[in-house]
């Protein structure tokens, strides 16, 4: 299991010589907190369930990219080649026993997504590449800044147990991928949390529907009485007619019930007022901005009342350039650098955009504008497409 690390430890041995920060900022931000956790600045679980549990939009938001980017193919390259068969590829295929590589992505994509952060943890053997991997859930991880500013050591606490991994040495067990946060040195800042205010929007208009639903889905009206010469209902009257508007004419099972009512009542229904009318429309906005918080165009989402792209295919082309590669990559590329240290030799590990099927038409434009350039040498147009160079090419 994923956390078998709080019985098997988890802590890696140097292989080389420490690297030293030579950032002259370093004393300063670790002045305040040096040696002690830095916490986040969010509680991230009440969020979570807010923003996803409980929210479709930004539940369907974080499984549309965390599933796209999972699914991406990897290849793997250094300067000489593109490796069909290497040691690393076959460690992200069967990261650990309970995952493969698409499940591992996608849980670690999610974390990124829903927190800002993604811890990576590897189970070192004696030597070489780690034997298994696993994804940290990041509220339960804390972050201890050394006097440098830099990370000492990552803290994982699991009720009242607390694991520490060291991360002093040249080769760390944990792989902290942040997305850019501008106020916090340790932490990444997360798509729900730009998105909270319109999260918490979105779910209001949610309960007003289903209060709206609970009561027939009629707009209000009044009861009003008449009484002779202008006289008002007893306490016991009005007691009694309040409990038979709850009992008999509220709730989705009582639609349609035809009402009685005695000598000198009248019921006077009342249409949507203007702030009703707004409501839905106000539900739809908020929808909107947490998936643009995301990166998930609103077309795709199926939000009404968008029509920034001409089509779907559109649509879904901008949400694979702008939002699945761009994080793809990007995590992709730490882990290569992550592994590299293990293994000892310098490789790249990106996303095949030749494989993308939504990205087709721009790659087949880019091979034919590169395979026209005359002016250009086979080995510039490998270069441009981001392909290693042949044996041959000095």
């Amino acid at each position: 299991m994923v956390f078998d690390f709080l019985k098997r430890g988890g802590t890696v041995a140097a292989t080389g010589p420490t690297a030293t920060k030579a950032s002259a900022t370093g004393p300063v931000v670790a002045y305040h907190g040096s040696g002690r956790v830095a916490w986040s600045p969010r509680d991230v679980v009440s969020l979570t369930k807010t923003g996803f549990s409980n929210n479709p939009v930004g539940f369907r938001s974080v499984k549309m990219i965390a599933e796209a980017a999972a699914a991406l193919p990897l290849v793997l390259q250094d300067r000489e080649r593109r490796y069909e068969d290497h040691p690393i590829l076959s460690l992200i295929a069967s990261p650990n026993g309970a995952q493969g590589r698409a499940e591992l992505f996608e849980n670690l994509y999610g974390q990124l997504l829903l927190t800002g952060n993604g811890y990576l943890e590897a189970v070192a053997a004696e030597e070489g590449l780690p034997l298994e991997l696993h994804v940290l859930r990041s509220d339960r991880m804390s972050l201890v800044p050394g006097a440098d500013g830099w990370p000492i050591a990552y803290e994982y606490a699991v009720g009242g147990r607390k694991h520490r991994f060291d991360v002093s040495g040249h080769v760390s067990p944990i792989c902290h991928v942040k997305s850019f946060h501008p106020h916090d040195d340790h932490y990444g800042l997360s798509p729900m949390q730009a998105a909270a205010s319109a999260i918490d929007v979105h779910n209001a208009a949610s309960r007003w529907s289903k209060g709206l639903l609970d009561n027939a889905a009629r707009p209000s009206g009044a009861i009003i009485y008449k009484g002779p010469d202008g006289a008002s209902m007893s306490n016991d009257q009005y007691e009694r007619l309040q409990d038979e508007m709850s009992s008999y004419h509220q709730g989705a099972a009582n639609a349609g019930r035809p009402m009685l009512l005695e000598g000198g009542l009248d019921w006077k229904p009342m249409g949507f007022s203007p702030s009703d009318m707004e409501f839905q429309k106000t539900k739809e906005a908020a929808a909107r901005e947490i998936s643009v918080a995301f990166g998930v165009p609103p077309m795709l989402l199926g939000i009404p009342g968008d029509a920034t792209y001409a089509n779907y295919q559109e649509a879904n082309r901008a949400f694979y350039r702008l939002t699945v590669v761009p994080l793809a990559t990007r995590v992709a590329a730490s882990i290569a650098e992550w592994l590299s240290r293990y293994s000892g030799e310098k490789v790249e590990l990106k996303p095949d955009l030749d494989q993308v099927s939504a990205l087709s038409s721009e790659r087949d434009n880019q091979w034919r504008r590169v395979s026209d350039a005359s002016f250009l040498t086979d080995t510039e147009k490998r270069a441009i497409l981001g392909l290693p160079k042949l044996s041959e090419d000095e």
